[in-house]
């Protein structure tokens, strides 16, 4: 299949439908409901007492915790009775942020693995996140959900963080739009869709306590930004609040976040639940949660028998009461879930894949590529593969959001003991690379060795034509890294692998950015990330040709972790890691962000004037473009027109990258606006890129404000890689 039928097959799904998985919501002029709004109050003022308790709070849908879960409930991560007699569903909820959940395979089935949260923010293409959404959403349809826990967008502030791989990127801009256009192809499918989690949820280290200490406006032009953003474009049905807590507040119980910023300022409709075992107590009710989440991890049920007690008691909490209703209501009724039951069916896995190898294909981020050693050449006789269980599958991070296709899990390997072991274990998905490279390299000899033994597989090396090793880094949800290198010694494998044969090329499968002190010594370094269900056909797509890489990096990869704004990880000599656990009573641990502000990944380093080892938004090609020229359209909200040609022989796509450099208070790195185009041998395409006015402002006084005066911006390959600056003149304002 040729790379544009590959690409109508992935957007199709955002816009026609998946065969034998659901079918579309078939909403016709001469049914569509009334007003949200209206409706939901309405409904509201019907329900009883009880029934006014039942939307309010869920139970975790598995049999971990002596929980009796209802016959009707699909095992998942949670279940909130609905009122049947006023026509209200159960909520049943599933982790879907990279596929639905597999919950340790307590439901006996499969669903397809999209490749992981930076591999699509490395794509930079919006559209195929959207038909990413529509498909997760479809599964989730099909397997009897009707909300999905989607959309993980904190910004990597900490490359540690063992939750990155969940996350798209560090830049405000680039993961509000990919997030929205994510909500936005989950929730068309009639599935509420949430944004989580809210917000400068960074690290894992004590994350039921860890206080984040920064600055308002610091919050509003970097993560708030993001969120801000993705709401906007993508109107999701529900927010998830974090376990953290900001300026000293949970951030479920934190009334500035949740209703100063996110339901007053930004005017946000939809309802908040808590992250599960992130309730505290009664209160939050009043400080703008709406939905009590998994209430079974928390130490009580602060949202059934004693929120109605106290809404039949105090008018606040009987407002309040009225209002958390509503919100979840007019959620189900705005995006249908009521009208589209999920209806339980098998799922087109090999339509699923599709999109899932897709997605892949366009994130793989050719880092290196010295002397044309990529794409393989068909003279490559004797290919030594080494190592990352290649033989087998590819990496898949660990934690909710852990997904397997059906039969599960290639290889496992157990890292805890508990109740939620099965969702820390190291798991592999069905699609071995190897098995690829043989099939697309039929004639040559393909050998591999499991790098378990540095010996063996330099002797591999030394007597093949190549090498390409499998380097891997697993990251869980519940724990952060030590630090930046690759586990197990695959750092010293690799320098050994390399200097017995100069043409070595490094596969990454990772969850976060790593150090490379072997870098110079390889021919090739390919940045896979977690490649999902499809990975090993995608990398091997990528390897020999098929497909030229064309991602681009959603974060910055330090050179060493001096560079970091907090070279020591928080907590990292203090804090036991822990899945669910509290802390001691009282126990708080300070993480100061306040030393980056606003400035996170490379703006970060460009006020600290560090060179990266490799810079936000880069990534190479197998064939070569020009940009420019670029000129900038003034007015309320700017627009960037500028011109990108393919001048090489390959057909390829590239992503224009707009950045504010200069604003009259002085220099500034910000990604302005972006847009991914792809190109045939010698086309050139004329972009334009409009510039969202709160990229160029800063928040001040409770206000976002544009100076008057001249504004600098440049195209850039890179963050890294700027082209020259074109000036325009702003007119102030605020608003």
């Amino acid at each position: 299949m040729d790379m544009g039928k590959r690409r109508k097959t992935a957007l199709g799904w955002a816009m026609v439908g998946l065969t034998g998985i659901t079918t579309l919501a078939r909403a016709q002029s001469s049914d569509v409901p009334a007003d949200p709004d209206t409706r939901a109050a309405s409904t509201e003022r019907q329900m009883s007492d009880d029934e006014r308790v039942r939307l309010t709070h869920g139970i975790m849908a598995v049999p971990y915790l002596g929980s009796k879960i209802p016959a009707e409930a699909p095992f998942g991560a949670g279940y909130v009775e609905g009122i049947p007699r006023l026509g209200i569903p159960a909520l049943t909820e599933t982790d879907a942020g990279l596929g639905v959940g597999y919950v340790g395979g307590l439901r006996k089935d499969g669903a397809t693995a999209l490749p992981s949260g930076l591999a699509m923010g490395a794509t930079w293409d919006p559209d195929l996140i959207r038909a990413g959404g529509a498909m997760v959403a479809a599964e989730a349809h099909a397997k009897g959900f009707n909300v999905v826990l989607a959309g993980g967008i904190n910004l990597v502030r900490e490359p540690r963080n063992g939750r990155n791989f969940e996350y798209l990127g560090e830049d405000p801009l680039h993961t509000g739009i990919l997030a929205g256009a994510a909500v936005s192809g989950i929730q068309s499918r009639h599935v509420i869709s949430t944004l989580k989690h809210f917000a400068i949820n960074s690290m894992e280290t004590g994350r039921q306590f860890h206080n984040a200490v920064i600055d308002d406006a610091a919050l509003r032009m970097s993560d708030l930004l993001a969120f801000e953003i993705a709401i906007e474009r993508g109107n999701p049905g529900a927010i998830m609040c974090a376990y953290n807590r900001v300026g000293g507040q949970s951030a479920c119980g934190n009334d500035y976040l949740l209703n100063q910023v996110l339901k007053r300022d930004w005017g946000f409709k939809g309802f908040v639940m808590s992250d599960w075992g992130a309730v505290h107590g009664l209160d939050y009710a009043l400080s703008g949660l709406d939905q009590q989440s998994g209430a079974q991890l928390d130490d009580k049920l602060y949202f059934g028998g004693a929120l109605s007690t106290a809404a039949q008691n105090d008018p606040r909490y009987r407002a309040r009461l009225a209002d958390m209703n509503r919100r979840i209501l007019r959620s189900m009724f705005a995006i249908g879930v009521d009208r589209d039951p999920p209806t339980r069916a098998p799922i087109d896995v090999a339509a699923g894949a599709q999109v899932a190898q897709d997605i892949a294909e366009r994130s793989i981020v050719l880092l290196r590529n010295r002397g044309g050693a990529l794409p393989l050449a068909a003279s490559a006789r004797r290919i030594a593969v080494i190592g990352g269980h290649a033989d087998s599958g590819v990496l898949s991070g660990g934690g909710s959001s852990q997904t397997q296709g059906e039969g599960g899990p290639i290889v496992t390997i157990p890292t805890a003991a508990g109740p939620f072991a099965a969702v820390l274990t190291q798991s592999y998905q069905a699609s071995s690379p190897l098995r690829a490279i043989r099939a697309r390299s039929p004639d040559a000899e393909v050998i591999y060795r499991n790098g378990r033994y540095i010996a063996d597989a330099v002797t591999a090396a030394k007597h093949s034509d190549v090498a390409i090793i499998f380097a891997t880094q697993w990251m869980s949800e519940g724990l952060d890294a030590p630090d930046l290198s690759l586990p197990e010694g695959q750092d010293a494998l690799i320098a050994a692998v390399a200097a017995a044969n100069p043409n070595t090329i490094v596969v990454l499968e990772n969850g976060s950015q790593v150090l490379m002190p072997w870098l110079d010594k390889t021919a090739a370094v390919v940045e896979a990330w977690y490649p999902g269900a499809r990975g090993g056909e995608a990398i091997a797509r990528v390897l020999f040709g098929d497909v030229n890489p064309s991602g681009r990096l959603p974060v910055t990869f330090p050179a060493s972790i001096a560079q970091l704004p907090r070279p020591e990880l928080p907590g990292s000599a203090t804090v036991e890691p822990s899945f669910i656990g509290k802390g001691k009573p009282g126990q708080t641990l300070d993480v100061d962000y306040n030393i980056e502000g606003a400035d996170v990944g490379y703006r970060w380093f460009a006020r600290q004037r560090a060179t990266p080892l490799f810079g936000f938004g880069f990534g190479l090609s197998y064939t070569s473009f020009d940009h420019g020229p670029m000129s900038i359209l003034p007015g309320r909200q700017p627009t960037a027109r500028f011109a990108i040609q393919n001048s090489g022989k390959r057909a390829g796509a590239d992503v224009g990258q707009v950045y504010l450099v200069g604003t009259p208070a002085g220099a500034t790195l910000r990604l302005a606006g972006f847009q991914r185009v792809d190109l045939k041998p010698g086309e050139r395409r004329t972009l334009e890129v409009t510039l969202d006015p709160r990229i160029l402002a800063t928040w001040r006084n409770g206000r976002w404000q544009i100076l008057a005066g001249s504004y600098r911006f440049a195209l850039g390959r890179s963050a890294t890689t700027l082209g020259s600056p074109v000036t325009v003149k702003l007119q102030g304002r605020e608003w």
